[in-house]
């Protein structure tokens, strides 16, 4: 089998050797367009666990990388004057000259062809092949000629970046987060010998302009650079290598492969550098590449890399995934220039979500008992009977005259199992065992304001007496049987009532249905029902009815009242602009699409006692782009709310309507609660797969939100947060007489 490689990067030598290794028949040629010992950057880093598949796909190389590694197990974080550090990660790295030079020793070994400065302008100046590998990096001419195929992604980042060296020895992963007159800089640096360390500079667009680095060549950045972390240095300079300024590609391919040519490394992924994943999601291409070969053979080319593409796309998703997270994190620190630097540094070590706070905890425990300590005494946590701190989740949180005794929140989570709108026992039973379990704050369903508006005949509604009452009956119990508060979730559900409940197919009612109302004359979906445009009339009785529903909570005794703007329901579309058309002054400009909503927030806000608070659920995110609701709306959004009473946000995405694409994972909402908490200078809610104790922990920690609302996890386990201070040994809040023969002892 004849095998072309373009790129003669860690990629293209590493699978070159290994099917050499696997297909000693193979004949192999690599072109790489610079000299042997050229490399951009400086070091190479891996994590300790990543390092078994090198062992495996080839000893003799995985000997050679690991005895040139340099070991470290520590994160120092150095930020307002403070140095934070963390142990037990487990990192090692290697000049990444050092690693292309064993690579292609490795190469010529097992017989593999190397050709240097050998620039190959076009796949058909290639001589002829049965496989081509385009491991010809993230600027990829292969990717380019084959966009057609390969449906290439370019999201061109905002921050700026420049890629130095230094003979300062650096002990540990170190982050330096540098305020200056012109922006902040942040440093990510690492070493990789015992002589050398990587020195990576890194600031927003705006910064770099102010410092004038725009107009410095590369002399003059290193000299800025130098003098700027001079004290950082140690007196030790800075080394450039094409040290220029840049803009980081996160790149993606919907096809990886055209024909016999396939794509590796760069030329079809990248990971931002702040997770240093670049080289290792590359070198696993290659061991999952020849792996494929071994599997099919290699008379089927298409077949093999259709294999490669299956086995290694979910991977890399994930990986891209946390690297997006990561780099968004970067391109917003400056948000979190007010935490202490015990916090920062927590907030900097989980931001891409592959660590939590247990995670943490298992690697560096007295790190995680400094942050637990320091949170709990900034918000008043009762300690432990031995004097030791609880987690995060058990601090309590006061808002307006309501404390609630710790920060999880029963999320809002329909049961449709009312009858004509009243809660009866399964409600009882439901709430009650989760308040008894020790949450904090219990949010009812979804409680509709008028018959109208509710979602299907099941929905639990606030607008008789006899609603009332059963809602007393389930408050009544809460508070004479837990510490735990309780909240309705006040609503109307728009153009999406008149439906059938999701277990019976979730789509509109054939027989016994309703009007529905919307802010226009536009379905939910093609074959629903087409709601009546809201007129003025309508518009004053749906705002009676919210006020009166207001008054109806407070007098079944509810702690806390949370208006439902979220989700495609009435108040929420009036938000987007996807299910708002209107041409009058309740439509167009996002200014006019907050009228009605704020016309009911004042009308609730006045009906509801100024003593007790008002939360908001709000949909930040359409899902699609600039055309629907988009992060920077949520912000707005939840200014103007505030400026009208609302105590907290509640923040959620998406439902508005169908065409929507989350991007779903594991606490995948948490960074729009963050973006409001910081840009609308509001306490906030997070919501959306936070898995439990853990998640919370980690939100609440770093920062992220002032509440955490757990809905699946409660679903499973009404008793989490006993259960999690029963695995902590926490002794210091309330358990129920009955169950006291479980509670912790110290």
């Amino acid at each position: 089998m004849k095998i072309v490689s373009l790129g003669g990067g860690p990629a293209g030598l590493y699978f070159s050797l290994l099917m050499k290794k696997a297909f000693p028949a193979s004949d192999i040629t690599v072109y790489e367009r610079n000299r042997p010992d050229d490399t951009f950057g400086w070091g190479v880093v891996f994590s300790r666990e990543t390092l078994s598949h090198f062992e495996s796909a080839d000893p003799e190389s995985y000997r050679r990388i690991t005895g040139k590694f340099a070991y470290w197990d520590d994160i120092e974080t150095w930020y307002r004057g403070a140095r934070t550090v963390s142990t037990g990660h487990g990192f090692c790295g290697l000049a990444r000259r050092e690693l292309l030079l064993i690579l292609q020793e490795r190469c010529r070994e097992l017989g593999v062809q190397l050709h240097f400065q050998h620039e190959v302008k076009s796949l058909s100046d290639l001589p002829p092949a049965d496989l081509v590998l385009a491991a010809d990096g993230v600027h990829s001419p292969t990717r380019a000629a084959l966009s057609d195929v390969v449906k290439p992604s370019l999201d061109t980042r905002p921050n700026r970046f420049c890629w130095l060296g230094t003979t300062r020895p650096l002990r540990a992963f170190t982050f330096v987060f540098k305020e200056t007159p012109h922006g902040l800089f942040r440093v990510h640096a690492y070493p990789f010998d015992d002589r050398t360390s990587t020195w990576i500079v890194e600031c927003t667009e705006d910064t770099w302009r102010s410092a004038g680095l725009d107009r410095l060549d590369e002399a003059g950045t290193v000299a800025f650079c130098e003098a700027l972390f001079a004290e950082e240095l140690e007196g030790h300079p800075l080394l450039a290598n094409r040290s220029t300024w840049r803009t980081f590609p996160t790149v993606r391919c919907a096809q990886w492969s055209s024909g016999n040519v396939v794509l590796m490394g760069d030329a079809v992924h990248t990971a931002h550098f702040s997770i240093g994943s670049g080289t290792k999601l590359a070198m696993e291409d290659a061991v999952a590449l020849v792996e494929a070969f071994r599997a099919h053979g290699t008379s089927d080319v298409p077949a093999v890399l259709a294999a490669y593409q299956k086995a290694r796309q979910l991977d890399v998703l994930k990986i891209q995934r946390a690297a997006q997270t990561s780099l968004e994190w970067f391109e917003h620190t400056e948000r979190y220039a007010g935490q202490h630097p015990l916090q920062f540094t927590f907030n900097l070590m989980t931001r891409s979500k592959r660590i939590t706070w247990e995670n943490l905890r298992l690697r560096d425990a007295a790190f995680v008992d400094q942050v637990d300590r320091w949170f709990a005494t900034q918000a008043g946590t009762k300690l432990n009977s031995d004097g030791s701190a609880p987690p995060p989740l058990f601090a309590p949180f006061t808002v307006r005259s309501v404390t609630l005794p710790n920060r999880v929140v029963v999320s809002p989570m329909c049961q449709y199992a009312a009858k004509d709108g009243v809660v009866g026992d399964w409600h009882l039973v439901h709430y009650g065992s989760r308040a008894v379990g020790g949450a904090g704050l219990v949010l009812t369903e979804m409680t509709d304001v008028s018959p109208e508006g509710r979602i299907t005949p099941g929905c639990a509604g606030i607008w008789s007496d006899a609603q009332e009452a059963a809602w007393k009956r389930v408050v009544d119990f809460v508070h004479s049987q837990s510490d735990a508060k309780v909240g309705l979730q006040l609503a109307h559900a728009g153009r999406k009532g008149s439906c059938s409940p999701p277990s019976e197919g979730d789509k509109p009612l054939s027989e016994g249905g309703w009007e529905c109302v919307g802010p226009s004359a536009i379905a939910y979906k093609p074959d629903w029902h087409v709601p009546k445009e809201m007129d003025e009339a309508d518009m004053a009785r749906v705002v009676e009815a919210f006020a009166a529903g207001a008054r109806r909570a407070d007098r079944a005794g509810f702690d806390v009242l949370e208006l439902h703007a979220a989700h495609g329901y009435l108040l929420s579309s009036f938000l987007s602009p996807l299910s708002n058309r209107r041409a009058d002054g309740y439509g167009g400009s996002l200014e006019n699409r907050l009228r009605f909503p704020l016309r009911v927030l004042d009308a609730v806000r006045a009906a509801w006692p100024a003593h007790k608070p008002l939360f908001v659920r709000i949909s930040a995110s359409d899902w699609l782009g600039d055309e629907g609701l988009t992060t920077a709306d949520a912000v707005a959004i939840s200014r103007a709310m505030k400026a009208h009473g609302a105590d907290v946000m509640d923040v959620s995405t998406g439902g508005n309507v169908p065409e929507s694409r989350p991007e779903t994972g594991r606490m995948y909402q948490v960074p729009f609660a963050e973006a409001v908490r910081y840009g609308a200078g509001m306490p906030v809610m997070a919501v959306g797969a936070l898995q439990g104790a853990d998640h919370a922990n980690t939100v609440l920690a770093a920062g992220r939100a002032d509440l955490c609302a757990l809905a699946r996890a409660f679903l499973s386990d009404p008793y989490l947060v006993h259960q999690h201070a029963q695995a902590h040994g926490v002794d210091s809040v309330p358990w129920p007489r009955e169950y006291l023969a479980v509670k912790p002892r110290r």
